[in-house]
């Protein structure tokens, strides 16, 4: 809701005569709060319900976190604008610890994320990782009541919501990638609107957009999910671009990194350097491992 209120005063300010009207709702992954997403469907749990709405013309537009956005859209909508992206890195929230560094053997962490779980179990195996759903308060409720000894989440998130003071400490790209997307916004709208897209034109920031579309060109090639624990960052500096890359399996034992630089005007061949990089080091095989966990747990569920 903070993010559509963004884009309604971004809007507002652009279009001073135009009526901006939000249709609030609930998503499935609003709604299912006890499984983690890679066992409940994925991210397309949040935007399904959204693209109906526009489908019915109920709707103009939605907002979404980009991160949340599956990287194959249904046919008939797209992407009009990429907003500035906000802080992209994980946050360390902890009411008793400094750091990740600081927590004691059998400490148990919370994350909703693979990616994190991941390369948390990589670099500290002496915690213990528990899956964490909600919103915001509800997270940092279960944190307060005492059931994590801290949580990880993203930065950008506590930032808008007036929360940066819940940050213990940031936590560098360097020790936790972020995931595609992660910190930016993205405008979905019905791919037959021009009229929309013009008008949107002026909140899409082209650094922004470059980088998001090379992280999601990676992940693209890779089915990217909740499934699989894989991150991908973009760094524009001018006209040159900086990604990297990671794809690991859920315990953090065997993981591939890959890391590129080229012309931020060409996200999508910087994309697939990265792929044959991380594919050289067989990504596939590690992809297999996140399959088969996935495969286990569901026939598992379905016993």
């Amino acid at each position: 809701m903070w993010q559509a209120e963004h884009v309604k005063a971004q809007l507002a300010l652009l279009y001073p005569h135009c009526n901006i009207e939000i249709l609030g709702m609930t998503t499935r992954g609003d709604q299912i709060l006890d499984r983690a997403l890679s066992k409940v469907g994925g991210k397309g749990l949040f935007v399904k319900e959204l693209e109906v709405a526009m489908a019915d013309g109920l709707a103009d537009l939605a907002v979404h976190s980009l991160k949340d956005v599956p990287m194959e859209l249904p046919d008939g909508f797209e992407l009009a604008a990429i907003l500035e992206r906000e802080d992209p890195r994980d946050a360390f929230v902890s009411n008793d610890y400094a750091s990740l560094d600081a927590l004691p053997a059998g400490a148990i962490v919370g994350t909703s994320s693979l990616r994190r779980q991941a390369l948390i179990a990589a670099r500290f195996p002496h915690l213990v990782i528990h899956p964490l759903r909600g919103n915001l308060d509800t997270r940092l409720a279960k944190l307060d009541r005492g059931e994590y000894a801290a949580i990880i989440l993203a930065a950008a998130g506590l930032k808008r919501l007036g929360l940066p003071q819940r940050i213990r400490a940031f936590i560098s790209a360097e020790q936790s990638l972020p995931a595609p997307g992660q910190g930016a916004m993205a405008i979905e709208i019905n791919a037959a609107r021009a009229d929309l897209h013009a008008w949107l034109a002026p909140l899409n920031h082209r650094a922004t957009a470059a980088a998001v579309t090379a992280e999601r060109a990676v992940s693209r090639k890779f089915g990217g999910s909740c499934q699989i624990p894989l991150a991908a960052f973009g760094e524009v500096s001018g006209d040159t671009m900086r990604l990297r890359s990671m794809v690991a399996t859920p315990d953090g034992t065997r993981i591939a990194t890959a890391e590129v630089s080229g012309s931020a005007d060409e996200p999508e061949a910087l994309g697939q350097q990265v792929v044959d990089l991380l594919s050289a080091q067989d990504a596939a095989a590690i992809l297999a491992v996140c399959k088969a966990e996935e495969q286990a747990a569901n026939a598992g569920k379905a016993e």
